[in-house]
């Protein structure tokens, strides 16, 4: 199980919490237009499926390795550079900005579901 900090204290994940976590974001990435169109048209080359699994890896990675209080805005950046880099993609439609505050608010109810497993 991996640690989580929340206030300073340390907590346990469960496994499956972590799984419906990943599975979230998965489904939330199914539903962006822009990212399905940049793999659909394999703006990212022959390999745009397995950056889009890639990105997904890193939005979960960016939680878990979080200490501090998460912002929206460092969601974005990270969302937009990789969407930059990995699909030579600029989105401007305000979707980014959607599906940071869509994830982070997965995150918060992720956090408080692991909490009220514990208690």
């Amino acid at each position: 199980m991996e640690p989580i900090y929340k206030n300073n204290r340390v907590t346990v994940q469960k496994p499956e919490a972590v799984s419906h976590l990943r599975e979230g974001i998965a489904l939330l990435f199914s539903r962006w237009n822009g990212l399905q169109m940049a793999i659909q048209n394999e703006w990212g080359g022959h390999d745009s499926l397995q950056k889009s699994h890639q990105l997904a890896t890193d939005v979960l990675s960016w939680f878990a390795q979080s200490r501090g209080p998460l912002y929206v805005e460092d969601l974005e950046n990270l969302l937009h550079e990789n969407l930059l880099l990995s699909f030579n993609t600029e989105i401007e439609d305000g979707s980014i900005e959607e599906v940071a505050e869509q994830l982070i608010m997965m995150h918060e109810e992720y956090l408080h579901r692991n909490h009220q497993t514990k208690c």
